[in-house]
């Protein structure tokens, strides 16, 4: 399936999403940070890309937007993982260039139906 990329510094959350995605055929890579995720995202590539929003130092959306923004990166979907649910929250990481928006707790079923619909 999808070699598919995790930025989020939460453990358990981490492992959440690892294990509905590889329960589900896909290969995962994480990082615990936005700094080394643009670096491991600008050399491997992947298919899609889950970024958390609240981290230390740069945030998820500052990394989507220079994800979104930079020739080597700019066609990797990447679908906001994120427990800020405002409606204001949601529109602002749209507009740095997120395909989706999905608040947590992770709702296995809707997590695969917006990847499926990416990819």
């Amino acid at each position: 399936m999808a070699n598919i990329f995790i930025v989020d510094d939460s453990p358990t959350e981490v492992h959440v999403l690892k294990s509905i995605l590889e329960k589900n055929g896909h290969s995962v890579d994480s990082v615990d940070n936005a700094e080394a995720g643009i670096v491991q995202i600008t050399a491997k590539k992947p298919d899609l890309v889950l970024m958390d929003v609240v981290m230390p130092g740069m945030n998820g959306f500052q990394a989507t937007r220079a994800l979104t923004k930079a020739p080597e990166t700019e066609n990797i979907p990447i679908i906001i993982v994120t427990t800020k649910d405002q409606e204001t929250d949601k529109m602002w990481g749209l507009r740095q260039g997120a395909k989706d928006y999905i608040t947590k707790p992770i709702d296995e079923a809707i997590l695969l139906e917006k990847i499926g619909s990416i990819l």
